[in-house]
């Protein structure tokens, strides 16, 4: 038996992580003075501790969970190979729980099978309470580390799969709890927006967070491939089924058996083939074109769509049950517009990526720059605006992003033009340039006249940031002066023609 000292100095020993001793232990053997007292020192010195007397009783504790540990005899009774047996058990039910193996009939060759079978440890009978007891603080701790490393990594996933949804807006942040949510569930999710918006990058980090991101995500355009061909993409075809099947092809719903099929632009599926997809969400078996075959399939089908898909099924372009199947969870994408709080973070991304990948030194964006693209509506959304700093890192001649890198609509944009798009346009046409430019210098004169000539206030009421409306002064030759000398001229001309009207 061990002194008190040594049964002190071994609960106080310390592993990497601290204290393990809210660890459950599991104690199977079938001599009973065994059982009790290893639970005795494991009681004494903090676990919990539960014990089996055979490997099918020890199996059903193991199956309610919470067993942090199991020690188990290698034999017991005639049982020469109980131990493995119960080693086997375990890895059946969770590969993560360490065992340790206690022998009385123990060999080298013993200790190595059971090792490469999965045993993380084996003690030798008769064994030391201490030696016992270091035996087990380290398989706790090496646990410890195991299950934190892949909590770390399971985060590390996490976070880069949501971080590739960039912005801090409220609505960007409700995108991202919302694909967290749904991505460990099996229901179809419908992804809508307009186009641009980062639909299929939603896609992916549903399927990448989702128990299904070990196996393949496949996406598919149901808009870019031809009517007569999107059948036997889809569902595969046998060879000779159609002129062309020179041999026997696999659909894309077989290749993402297991994992995840992103239907985008779901909305361009022509309406026959919405039936035959209708029934393969709802039998889980697809049809190769040619052939009676029935291939059982398990997918989860993602689809996305820049329509307004309640009204194709108005208008009897879209079928209303194939809508309702796919929309059992909808993920609206907000236009960039919408979140214009976040141009600054998405444009410094797209910064940092396409300076690595062209290998230049550009390193930031002006302020000047930066308000421009702010100011901008962005018809094309996020990929419009990552085109655009691709093309400003393209051009730029210095380590800065300026105003001059940028495309001139962009610089030239004016919030009012959006008020007159759809103005219609006169038989005999329009210099559109000049039209702009005059529409513009009206605008901010009056701007200016009202707000007495305070740029800071003329660009409140313009709706722009105040570099942008000093740009536009210095293009259009505009100075604040030169337009508050001018009002002044007409005030005196205007007195000075009443007084003569008076005196006359």
């Amino acid at each position: 038996m061990e002194t008190d000292e040594t049964a002190k100095h071994a609960r106080h020993i310390d592993g990497l992580g601290g204290s393990c001793n809210d660890a459950t232990i599991l104690v199977v053997d079938d001599e009973k003075s065994m059982r009790e007292l290893l639970s005795i020192m494991l009681l004494n010195d903090g676990y919990h501790a539960e014990t089996a007397a055979s490997v099918s009783e020890a199996g059903r504790r193991l199956r309610r969970n919470g067993v942090d540990l199991v020690i188990t005899d290698l034999r017991m009774g005639k049982d020469a190979a109980a131990g493995m047996k119960m080693l086997a058990k375990v890895r059946e039910t969770d590969r993560d729980i360490p065992v340790i193996m206690i022998t009385a009939y123990g060999s080298v060759d013993t200790a190595i099978e059971a090792m490469k079978k999965g045993a993380i440890d084996y003690v030798q009978k008769p064994f030391k309470n201490e030696e016992m007891r270091i035996v087990i603080k380290r398989a706790l701790e090496q646990k410890r580390l195991k299950d934190e490393n892949a909590r770390l990594r399971a985060e590390h996933i996490r976070l880069g799969r949501l971080g590739q949804i960039v912005g801090t807006s409220k609505v960007i942040e409700d995108v991202r709890e919302l694909t967290e949510r749904v991505a460990g569930l099996s229901s179809t999710v419908l992804v809508r927006g307009e186009s641009g918006t980062g639909k299929e990058l939603v896609a992916r980090a549903v399927h990448e967070l989702s128990p299904r991101c070990d196996h393949p995500f496949v996406a598919v355009n149901c808009a870019g491939i031809p009517e007569s061909l999107l059948e036997s993409e889809l569902f595969g075809h046998k060879k000779g089924a159609f002129t062309g099947a020179i041999e026997t092809r696999k659909g894309l719903f077989e290749a993402a058996n297991g994992g995840t099929l992103f239907l985008d632009e779901i909305g361009d599926m022509p309406l026959a083939l919405q039936v035959k997809l209708l029934r393969v969400l709802d039998e889980r078996i697809v049809r190769p074109v040619g052939t009676a075959e029935r291939v059982v399939i398990d997918v989860r089908v993602i689809s996305a769509t820049n329509k307004h898909l309640e009204d194709e099924v108005r208008e009897a372009r879209f079928r209303e049950d194939l809508f309702y199947r796919l929309n059992v969870i909808p993920i609206r994408l907000p236009a960039l517009r919408e979140r214009g709080e976040d141009i600054p973070l998405l444009a410094a991304h797209f910064l940092v990526k396409y300076a690595e990948r062209l290998n230049t030194d550009v390193s930031s964006i002006s302020p000047e720059a930066m308000s421009f693209l702010e100011g901008f509506n962005w018809p094309g959304n996020i990929r419009q605006l990552e085109n655009t700093v691709e093309r400003a890192v393209a051009l730029c001649g210095g380590r800065t992003v300026e105003p001059v890198d940028l495309p001139r609509n962009i610089i030239e944009y004016c919030p009012e033009l959006d008020e007159e798009e759809h103005a219609p346009l006169p038989s005999g046409g329009v210099d559109l340039e000049l039209r702009t430019e005059a529409l513009e210098r009206s605008l901010i004169t009056q701007a200016l006249v009202k707000t007495q000539y305070s740029q800071k206030k003329a660009a409140q009421l313009l709706n722009v940031p105040v570099r942008s409306l000093r740009y536009r002064l210095k293009k259009y030759g505009m100075s604040p002066n030169s337009q508050r000398e001018r009002k002044r001229v007409e005030e005196r001309d205007s007195v000075t023609e009443q007084d003569s009207s008076k005196k006359a």
